[in-house]
């Protein structure tokens, strides 16, 4: 099994990066991880509580419980992957049963923030994207997705996103393997990352 960690700030076009090696690889097994599966259940927290959290930083993120699921996957054996819901800020208590694939995927802003997961990828792959593109795509995407108000996502932006891009996500670059700069459709970085792929997998 080949394991790759695909990160990138919020925005980035990650999704984009992803789908396109899927589709490079569609004659190969590949299943897809976001670290969005992954933020810390809480169940214990008032839904105002919940809307107060900084999602954008590493300790929202269920590290453990993402590195066993992974280490599940390795040994061969299935694992039920947690379902969220980014309009209740909370697991929905719901799962999905995943099998190991020959490649996993596994995507999201925080990923590389935690060494002993960096330690897990065979391949670390960064998504560049400029700030302000980032910006728009994230606005886009919370309406349209996620129901949220453009205050609330601007306010956000500002308050933590930005702040926790800089602080947490930038830096990580420096550990990636492959950097993808995603301004336009970038075929000649996708076409580079499924060659060394099928090169790991002979």
């Amino acid at each position: 099994m080949l394991i790759l960690g695909i990160a990138g700030g919020t925005g980035c076009g990650k999704t984009t990066v992803v789908n396109q090696i899927v589709e490079e690889l569609r004659n190969e097994e590949v299943e897809v991880i976001s670290q969005d599966s992954y933020y810390k259940d809480t169940s214990h927290l008032s839904y105002d509580e919940r809307v107060e959290i900084n999602f954008d930083h590493p300790s929202s993120i269920d590290f453990k419980l993402l590195m066993d699921h992974l280490s599940t996957l390795r040994k061969g054996e299935p694992i039920n992957q947690p379902v969220y819901s980014f309009v209740e800020h909370n697991r929905t208590g719901e799962s999905i049963k995943t099998i190991p694939r020959k490649v996993v995927i596994v995507e999201g802003i925080l990923i590389f923030t935690n060494p002993e997961l960096r330690e897990m990828f065979d391949i670390k792959i960064f998504v560049h994207a400029d700030s302000d593109e980032r910006l728009i795509r994230r606005l886009k995407r919370d309406i349209a997705e996620r129901g949220r108000d453009i205050n609330e996502i601007l306010h956000r932006y500002q308050t933590t996103l930005k702040p926790m891009h800089e602080q947490f996500i930038e830096p990580t670059k420096e550990y990636a393997d492959i950097i993808i700069p995603n301004n336009k459709y970038n075929t000649v970085a996708v076409d580079i990352v499924r060659t060394i792929i099928n090169q790991r997998l002979q």
